[in-house]
Formats: C-alpha cells, sequence, structure tokens
C-alpha cells in the first residue's frame, strides 16, 4: 500500500467525488486519497495519516467554506507541516486572498472552478516533482 497521500478539501461533496474520480482516472493506486469536507475534518485526516507514517504531497482545498476559510487552513498548514504542496481550487476567492495563501502559505498554484481535468492533472504533476522519490 502507498504511504504517500493527497487530500482535498471542499465542502461540496460532488466536488470531491469528481476529483476523486479524476485523480484515480489518472494516478491510479500510486497515492492513498483522502477526502475532508470541512478544515476541522480535514485535520482529523492529517493527524490519522500522520499517525500511520503516511507523507502527505499535496493539499487540494477550497476557499470557502463554512467556518475556516481555505486561506486560512492552508496557512496553518503550512505552518505545521511546510513541505506540502498546497493547491487553491475554487471560485470565490478574490485576488488579496489568493496573494496571501501565496505569501503566508506558499501557495504553489491557484485553479478556478469549474476546472478542466487536464489543468488539474498538469498542476498535481508539477508539485508533485521531486516530491514523489
Amino acid at each position: 500500500m502507498p504511504k504517500k497521500a493527497i487530500l482535498c478539501v471542499d465542502d461540496e461533496k460532488i466536488v470531491l467525488l469528481s476529483l476523486r474520480d479524476q485523480l484515480t482516472h489518472h494516478f491510479g493506486d500510486r497515492y492513498i486519497y483522502e477526502f475532508a469536507e470541512s478544515a476541522e475534518e480535514a485535520w482529523e485526516v492529517i493527524e490519522e495519516l500522520n499517525d500511520d507514517e503516511v507523507k502527505i504531497l499535496i493539499i487540494v482545498s477550497d476557499w470557502l467554506m463554512p467556518n475556516m476559510k481555505g486561506e486560512e487552513f492552508l496557512v496553518q498548514v503550512h505552518q505545521r507541516f511546510p513541505g506540502i504542496v498546497k493547491v487553491l481550487l475554487t471560485g470565490q476567492a478574490d485576488e488579496e486572498a489568493i496573494a496571501r495563501t501565496r505569501q503566508y502559505a506558499n501557495l504553489h498554484r491557484y485553479i478556478p472552478k469549474p476546472w478542466d481535468e487536464a489543468t488539474l492533472i498538469e498542476v498535481l504533476e508539477s508539485g508533485l516533482e521531486g516530491l514523489d522519490e
């Protein structure tokens, strides 16, 4: 079983299902795929993976979510796990939020919704370069 994971965070189940389908279609069983519907749930997943010694390579997060925006979540992730590649996938974030996420979370890329599979895969592959050893 792979010991490397990709985590997707979005409060819309349909988005998570689409991401799951696109990731498994392209990457197959190379990674563990985890999904969370909120930042709080994502932290639970991160702690579980950490306890199981699974390395999270990439987090793809929505921006507009209840209780905590993706920007704040990714900044917190970066403070604890600076090596994780962070991607913002959203149709709602303003330019200031994206700029803050770039500055304080070392944002790898921003993908606007709706996205196409080719763009998603290109962004993830560029983020995985050098990590997937």
